[in-house]
């Protein structure tokens, strides 16, 4: 499975942005989807976890309420709808897939790269 995330760029605060991260191979419905973030100097982190099947999702608590994470299987896409952005969402942000429905980095098995997204106060 190779993932490929897009869709980052620079916003203002209280703006919007929408994550795409496109899967190839005939697994990616089987994996549950996760999205991360690092910023600048910090470690990488936890935003949002989908089932593979969309049914279940899960957020950190400093994105909840303001991002939501859905998934279109029929184009091996997962989607990260980003809203009222803060400068503190400032990151690149990583869409990873694992076996099961986790919040922990290191049982996600595949990772795409990263796209920036700056967020200007």
């Amino acid at each position: 499975v190779q993932l490929q995330a897009s869709g980052g760029g620079l916003v203002q605060a209280g703006g919007s942005l929408r994550l795409s991260c496109a899967a190839s191979g005939r697994t990616f419905s089987m994996l549950a989807k996760g999205w991360f973030r690092q910023a600048p100097g910090k470690e990488r982190e936890f935003v949002s976890v989908i089932s593979w099947s969309g049914s279940s999702s899960y957020y950190a608590d400093s994105v909840k309420g303001r991002l939501t994470i859905s998934r279109d299987n029929a184009k091996n896409t997962v989607y990260l709808q980003m809203n009222s952005l803060k400068p503190e969402d400032t990151a690149v942000y990583y869409c990873a897939a694992a076996p099961r429905f986790t919040v922990a980095a290191p049982e996600y098995i595949y990772w795409g790269r990263g796209t920036q997204v700056t967020v200007s106060s």
